[in-house]
């Protein structure tokens, strides 16, 4: 180990904190990978492994990627289920001839911020679950979850009934987590709690779902000096399995997690009960083949916003037992519905609306980019008029209207500071707006004055040296330079001093243009300083205001969904659900929302279930509508419970607390069930539960 060299110790101490990741060393213009992470990172990126040596007699694999370029690298690493860890050089100045680097944040698949990493239009959750194991019988287990980029942060926890465990399995299967953590002990229930190839499971110590340090760790977080506040007190489990989420947020983000502003608790009771059976045969975000369409979320959506699109995939695996709540939804869409202007003015409004969700937690983690503050300055323009548009008094967009209230203060400053269309990235500089700082307006002006100098010297210098072809310029290689071609080389005055030889010219530099470059350099130099400055200090700024900005995305989210609804009920042949007391279904021609949409002629029918008749017994000829017309019946039922329209004439649904169904016969090899066997257990699991 003493015989290594200094950067490779380094490495080595890095690695050694961060076993179970790939590091991301950063050397130079890219970042390395070394060891076995560098077989790894070559054969799943598909670059070439190289080596390097490290004492006289020893060389290692090392294969990098070009850090500009390293998200679509580390993209393709995460979707494989890897860890990152990216270790930056933290400073330009060495420490012992060395320079100083540390790990800055871990990437995994449950933790991603990056905009190029994140599914637009679906939540990147982070679950965990936090088991009670007595006498080897799961009696009780809690279940977290948080979206980072968004700041959602929620717990729950389940303690009814004697299968515990196909409880957990129907939430998890609800939130479709990225990644879900498990206590290492309860690894072989994991693996038949998450067979899905789409949830990556990361194993932690026991000790990580301890109740003490969750509290701990959930109480300094939220600076409160007990957690009562939060409905915890009889949620032992939910507590440890929230304390597991922040905890290996903290450990991967290495800072501040202010997106996170609370801590929701709610209970599985307030949603209608659907099994992952149920949401993979009913075909609501993908198909049986794990495709996106044609799905009933396919079918439905037509929000503008990438807001509006995750809230509707949100209300699909969401849907209310809550009748009061439903009716606002379904009151809110009625009155846009009939207000045609009023929808197309809102139309325009949300597809002019950034991503103010999710830019708002990268400015809470100080990790936005210059355009995020302008498209955040240029939404937050769109809030008056959203507003103002907003007269009408169904509950529903009276909460949205007052949750869109403009500020002012923030708009004006972003206006002032941020130029119009700012650079990409900010080591680019042209971010920070002119007259906003006086000390970046004149380091600018040093370098803009440039141009004028170059023009005034190349004249002076063709009629001191009499060659008409004489040219002053400028590359990013060799500086500033005067160009002479071979031909009048005899005419090069004695001040002049030779920086390089071309094939038909050859460059020069003067004492004067020296000092100049000197001069101008060092202002460039310095200006991308000071606005590297003044947008940290931006972000300092906007963050006390990230919990009113996201109330104010929910709000513009909701508006998104329920306008676009709107906009589906006044333009198909689809209607508003009615909420009745009593126990019922009863659907007029109804039609399958997603299969009516793929053939020229649907046929409709209607479905009658009453205290009087509880059970329909379908029959019929392979291909005749029977699995089509129970999966309307339950899509029907699962809209009007999201308070959507419905492909109907007319659907009066009566409290719903659960839909479960069991369509398609497909074996279980692996498990050595057949086709029969797997119907008839999943038939007689329908039946406990009903």
């Amino acid at each position: 180990m003493s015989k290594v060299t200094p950067v490779r110790q380094q490495y080595l101490d890095v690695k050694k904190q961060f076993p179970d990741a790939i590091v991301f060393f950063r050397l130079g213009d890219f970042y390395e990978t070394f060891d076995e992470d560098a077989e790894i990172t070559a054969r799943e990126l598909d670059i070439v492994l190289t080596s390097r040596n490290v004492s006289k007699s020893k060389r290692i694999p090392m294969a990098g990627v070009p850090h500009h370029a390293a998200e679509g690298y580390i993209a393709r690493l995460i979707e494989r289920g890897y860890h990152v860890a990216i270790c930056e050089q933290v400073s330009d100045e060495p420490v012992n001839g060395l320079m100083p680097r540390e790990v800055v944040r871990v990437v995994t698949p449950g933790t991603v911020t990056e905009p190029a990493l994140l599914p637009q239009k679906r939540n990147n959750y982070l679950a965990a679950v936090a088991p009670l194991v007595q006498d080897g019988v799961l009696v009780r287990a809690g279940v977290a979850y948080a979206d980072i980029s968004t700041g959602e942060f929620a717990a729950t926890e389940l303690c009814e009934g004697d299968d515990i465990l196909g409880l957990v399995q129907q939430e998890i299967a609800r939130l479709a987590p990225r990644e879900c953590l498990l206590p290492e002990t309860f690894a072989e229930s994991g693996a038949l709690l998450l067979g899905g190839e789409e949830v990556h499971v990361s194993l932690l110590a026991d000790w990580r779902f301890d109740a003490q340090t969750a509290s701990s760790a959930l109480e300094r977080h939220f600076e409160v000096s007990t957690l009562d506040a939060f409905g915890l007190g009889d949620k032992p489990q939910a507590l440890c399995a929230a304390g597991a989420v922040l905890q290996y947020l903290q450990e991967t983000q290495r800072g501040s997690l202010d997106p996170l502003t609370t801590l929701a608790t709610y209970t599985t009771g307030d949603y209608m009960v659907l099994d992952a059976a149920t949401r993979r045969n009913l075909e609501l975000t993908e198909t049986l083949r794990g495709e996106a369409s044609p799905t009933l979320l396919s079918a439905i959506d037509a929000t503008v916003t990438a807001m509006g699109a995750r809230l509707l995939r949100h209300w699909l695996h969401h849907p209310l037992r809550d009748r009061q709540l439903l009716a606002q939804r379904v009151g809110a869409i009625r009155a846009l519905a009939e207000d045609s202007g009023l929808r197309a003015a809102l139309a325009a409004l949300l597809k002019s609306c950034a991503d103010l969700e999710r830019i708002a937690g990268r400015c809470a983690l100080r990790s936005a980019r210059p355009r995020d503050l302008s498209a955040m300055r240029d939404t937050l323009a769109l809030l008056p008029e959203t507003q103002a548009l907003l007269g009408l008094d169904a509950p529903a967009l009276v909460a949205i209207r007052a949750a869109c209230a403009p500020l002012p203060q923030l708009h004006a400053l972003l206006a002032r500071a941020v130029r119009e269309e700012p650079a990409a990235v900010l080591r680019e500089g042209g971010v920070i707006a002119a007259g906003f700082d006086a000390e970046l307006d004149e380091l600018r002006a040093l370098t803009e004055d440039a141009g004028a100098f170059l023009l005034d010297l190349e004249a002076r210098e063709r009629e001191r040296t009499g060659i008409p072809s004489l040219k002053v310029e400028y590359n990013k290689v060799h500086g500033f330079y005067i160009e002479v071609t071979h031909a009048h080389v005899e005419k090069i005055p004695d001040d002049y001093r030779r920086r390089q030889t071309l094939k038909n010219a050859e460059r020069y530099i003067t004492p004067e243009l020296k000092a100049f470059e000197d001069k101008a350099l060092s202002a460039r130099e310095r200006a991308l300083a000071r606005e590297k400055l003044l947008f940290e200090q931006l972000l300092e700024s906007i963050a006390p205001q990230v919990p009113q900005l996201l109330k104010t995305a929910a709000a513009l989210a909701e508006l998104d969904v329920l306008a676009g609804q709107a906009g589906r009920l006044a333009t198909l042949d689809w209607v508003l659900p009615e909420f009745p007391e009593s126990t019922g279904i009863n659907i007029e021609s109804g039609r399958h929302p997603v299969v009516e949409a793929q053939v020229d002629n649907f046929i409709p029918n209607d479905t009658l279930l009453s205290p009087t008749r509880q059970m329909l017994l379908i029959t019929g000829p392979n291909m005749g509508g029977k699995s089509t017309y129970m999966r309307q019946t339950a899509l029907i039922a699962l809209l009007s419970c999201c308070g959507l329209p419905v492909p109907a004439k007319s659907a009066a649904i009566g409290p719903i607390d659960q839909i479960f169904t069991r369509i398609g016969a497909s074996d279980d090899l692996a498990g050595g069930r057949s086709t029969f066997m797997v119907e008839m257990t999943e038939t007689a699991a329908i039946l406990r539960h009903a």
